[in-house]
This record gives structure tokens, C-alpha cells and sequence, in this order.
């Protein structure tokens, strides 16, 4: 090691054209931008600078819920295919092999329909699972939270009136109205705020009310399963989550390079795909604080949701990324194997030092 200043600077003075002419390099690169999905996809559009955004607000309300649930007004549901308690280890594999094979069946019979009916019978599919999901879990939200807001009241007979005048009449009739308006305003609004503000509350909805229902060792096989089909879906040149983009991301434009030239220029570094816009799915949100929700259901312990957040949100970057060399990435499997690292050592860590 040299302590010449001269030397020292001319190191830094190589680093910065180094650095300069990558940058150089970079912006001299074919930039090909991405064709956006129908608009009717349940997918959250945003700039990819910002894109721990929808990711943390989906996380932070999703905990809300879930912990309201829980442990506040104490439900707690488990319910799976095979019975943890009963059956063991076995049960966890078993629970996660059969909902990975849900999911791949879902998909494989989606395709099928799009190529039959083409690709607006999406809508019908996504309008009923909205309605759905929308429906009971709001309902079910809703209920929890009258229940805090009217236990702190006396016990009298006007308020236990009230309490299920608004359980089993007004509420359910204003969650009605709020589904149909969401459905309405999904369907018919050209607005990508809307349409990314329901993408939110549809996926907060789909993780807090799976964190509480689902044991937890059997939610971290399922991730896993998911995780491993996505790769899958998404990668392999036949998968049906690739045929599924494909499909609703065809262009017609005769002019455009085809996909072998395209993927030539990328491999040859002469091109790159344009990364400053992104797309995150439903799927992605919903389990992404699906893995959150069910480890601080599990630990009772913010700081370690914290930091599988962070190794989520890390998953995700890493992700992004490598968006510029691929038209679409498996959005699940970094993110949920850091996240799930992050909680398995944080608890390790906690149990050796702290308990």
C-alpha cells in the first residue's frame, strides 16, 4: 500500500472514468420499454424508485388487522387441510403440497379459459374472487373492529341492542354497497390511483385473513411451494403464469423487433429493457405481508417482522434489478426465502441471547 498522495489521486481519478464511462455505456444501451398489462389486471403500477411503497403499506395494515384479530379481540382460527397439532411435520409438507397444487391447477385452467374465451374473461374471473374476497373479509374486519369499539362501553341492554342491530343489519348492507362500488370503480375507472388503491386493500385483506386462518409452520411451506411454482410459471417457456403476460401483453406492431432479436441484443448488451416503471401483482402483496402477519402473529415480536420486512423489501430490489435483462421475473421467490431466512435467524438470534 502506497502513502503518495499523487498516487492515491490518480487512483480515484481512474475510478471515476471508470465509473463515468459505465454510466456512458449504459445510457448509449437500446432501451426497449415493457408493454403494461390490461388495465383491468389486478396489478400495482408505480415508478421503481418507489416501489417499497405498496409493499410496506400493505404490510404495516395487513399486521393492523391481523393483530386486532388475534390478539386483541382473540380469534384464532386455524384451519388447513391436515391439523398441525395432529399431524406433526407431516402435516406442514402435506398443507403445502396441496395448496401449491390448488394453485397450479388455478393456473393451468385460467390459461385454458383465455385461449377458449379470450383474455377479457379475466374480468369475470377477477370481478367474482373480488366479490368474494371483498365481501367476507370486510365483513369479518368490520365486525372485529365494532367489537373493540363496543366492549369498551357498558354492559346495558341499549348497547347490546345497538352492538347487534349494527352486526347483523347495517353492516353487512354498507359492505354490500363498498364491494359494488369497488367492483364498480375497478371496471369502469380509468384512473391507475383507484385502481391501485383497491389492488391494496384487496391484498391487505387476502394476507391478515390467511395469517389468521392458516397455521404458521404450514404458511411458511406454503410460501415456499409458491415460491418454487412461480419460478416455475414464470420462467419456464411453456409455464402458465408466462403464457398468461404473454397473452395479455401481445403486440401487434409488425415493426417491432421479434422476441429472438430482442433477446439476442440483451444477451449481447447492446439492449436493456426499461426498469423506471414497474408492475407488482396482487399475488405479490398478498404474500408478501402473508409471510409478515403470520410472523408476528407467531413471535409477538415487531422487531422481527421488522426485519423480515426489510429482507422482503431487499428480495424485491434484487428482483427489480434483474428486470432489465428479463421482460418478467418470478416476483415471490427472493423475497420470500430472504424474508423467511431473516425470521428463522432473528429467532434463532432472540432465543440464544434474549430468552
Amino acid at each position: 500500500m502506497s502513502d503518495n498522495p499523487k498516487h492515491v489521486n490518480s487512483q480515484d481519478d481512474d475510478q471515476r472514468d471508470a465509473q463515468l464511462n459505465l454510466e456512458i455505456n449504459e445510457k448509449q444501451k437500446e432501451v426497449i420499454e415493457k408493454d403494461f398489462v390490461p388495465h383491468f389486471l389486478p396489478t400495482y403500477r408505480i415508478k421503481s424508485l418507489l416501489y417499497p411503497l405498496p409493499i410496506i403499506i400493505v404490510i404495516v395494515f395487513a399486521a393492523i388487522l391481523a393483530y386486532l384479530t388475534f390478539f386483541v379481540a382473540g380469534i384464532q382460527i386455524e384451519e388447513s387441510y391436515f391439523p398441525e397439532d395432529e399431524f406433526g411435520p407431516l402435516a406442514v409438507v402435506l398443507n403445502g403440497v396441496i395448496f401449491t397444487i390448488v394453485a397450479v391447477v388455478s393456473a393451468f385452467v385460467i390459461v385454458f379459459l383465455i385461449k377458449k374465451f379470450g383474455i377479457g374473461v379475466l374480468k369475470y374471473i377477477f370481478g367474482l374472487s373480488f366479490a368474494f374476497i371483498s365481501f367476507f373479509m370486510t365483513l369479518l374486519f368490520s365486525e372485529v373492529i365494532i367489537y373493540l369499539i363496543f366492549v369498551q362501553f357498558p354492559e346495558t341492554t341499549f348497547v347490546l341492542k345497538l352492538y347487534f342491530l349494527f352486526i347483523n343489519v347495517y353492516l353487512p348492507i354498507l359492505t354490500a354497497i363498498l364491494v359494488f362500488l369497488l367492483l364498480y370503480k375497478y371496471f369502469t375507472s380509468k384512473s391507475i390511483n383507484t385502481k391501485n388503491l383497491i389492488v391494496l386493500y384487496v391484498s391487505l385483506l387476502i394476507s391478515a385473513s390467511m395469517s389468521i386462518i392458516l397455521p404458521f409452520w404450514s404458511t411458511l411451506a406454503i410460501l415456499i411451494g409458491i415460491s418454487l411454482w412461480d419460478i416455475f410459471g414464470v420462467l419456464y417457456k411453456h409455464g402458465p403464469i408466462k403464457a398468461m403476460m404473454d397473452i395479455a401483453t401481445q403486440n401487434d406492431d409488425e415493426n417491432s423487433l421479434t422476441k429472438a432479436e430482442i433477446k439476442e441484443k440483451i444477451k449481447n448488451g447492446e439492449t436493456i429493457y426499461d426498469t423506471s416503471k414497474l408492475e407488482i401483482g396482487i399475488g405479490d402483496l398478498a404474500f408478501y405481508s402473508l409471510l409478515t402477519s403470520s410472523v408476528l402473529l407467531y413471535t409477538n415480536n415487531i422487531i422481527i417482522m421488522i426485519l423480515t420486512t426489510v429482507a422482503i423489501l431487499i428480495g424485491t430490489g434484487i428482483t427489480i434489478s434483474g428486470l432489465k435483462r428479463n421482460k418478467i421475473l418470478p416476483g415471490l421467490p427472493i423475497s420470500i426465502f430472504l424474508g423467511i431466512g431473516a425470521f428463522l435467524l432473528s429467532q434463532f438470534v432472540i432465543n440464544i441471547f434474549f430468552m
